[in-house]
C-alpha cells in the first residue's frame, strides 16, 4: 500500500512541478524595451514570428556563445525568427555602458541581431518581460545565469525556455524553432 501512495504522489507532484498559471492576459507583443542605442524596439513589431530572447554578458564563460546567436539569426531569420539579445549585469558580468557592449559584440562577435539596454532580467528590477515570462511559464523562464534562452512562439506565448548549457545551434533548440517556424 505504502508503494502505491508513493507512486501516486510522485506522479502527482511531477504534474505540479514548477508550473505557472499560463493566463497571459498579455503577449509578448504587448511589451516593447529600450534598444542598446536608444530606440523604442515595439514587439509588436514582431507579430507571427518567432522571437529568442537571450540575457548576455560580455565577461561570461558562456559569451561564445554570441557566434552561434548570430548564426542562428543568419539561418532562420528569412524564415521568421528574431534574435534579441538583452545584456543584463544581473549577474555582475557585463560592461558598464551601453556603447561599450555594443562595441564588444560588434567587433568581437559581428553581431547585427538585436541588443537592448543593460536590462535586469530577475527579482524585483527585472524588466516586465522576464516577469510576464515567470508568471506565464513558471520559474524555468528565470534566468539562473547569463544566456538563459526564453523562446516566443507565432501566438506571443513563451514556447519554451533553454539554459545557459544549451547552445543556440543545439540539436534541441533547432527541432523547437523547425516546429514552429
Amino acid at each position: 500500500m505504502k508503494k502505491i501512495v508513493l507512486i501516486v504522489f510522485t506522479i502527482f507532484m511531477f504534474f505540479l512541478k514548477n508550473t505557472a498559471s499560463a493566463n497571459y492576459e498579455k503577449k509578448f507583443y504587448d511589451f516593447s524595451i529600450e534598444s542598446i542605442t536608444g530606440e523604442t524596439i515595439n514587439f509588436n513589431d514582431y507579430k507571427s514570428k518567432a522571437v529568442l530572447i537571450v540575457n548576455t554578458a560580455s565577461y561570461c564563460g558562456f559569451t561564445k556563445q554570441y557566434d552561434e546567436l548570430q548564426e542562428l539569426w543568419d539561418l532562420y531569420k528569412s524564415r521568421g525568427l528574431i534574435v534579441i539579445g538583452v545584456p543584463s549585469n544581473s549577474f555582475n558580468q557585463e560592461k558598464n555602458s551601453n556603447n561599450d557592449v555594443k562595441e564588444f559584440c560588434e567587433v568581437n562577435f559581428n553581431i547585427n541581431f538585436p541588443l537592448t539596454t543593460i536590462t535586469e532580467v530577475k527579482g524585483e528590477n527585472a524588466h516586465e518581460l522576464f516577469k510576464w515570462a515567470k508568471d506565464n511559464h513558471g520559474k524555468s523562464a528565470v534566468p539562473k545565469w547569463n544566456f538563459h534562452k526564453i523562446l516566443i512562439n507565432k501566438e506571443g506565448k513563451v514556447e519554451d525556455t533553454f539554459a545557459s548549457f544549451t547552445n543556440p545551434m543545439s540539436k534541441k533548440i533547432i527541432k523547437k524553432l523547425e516546429k514552429i517556424l
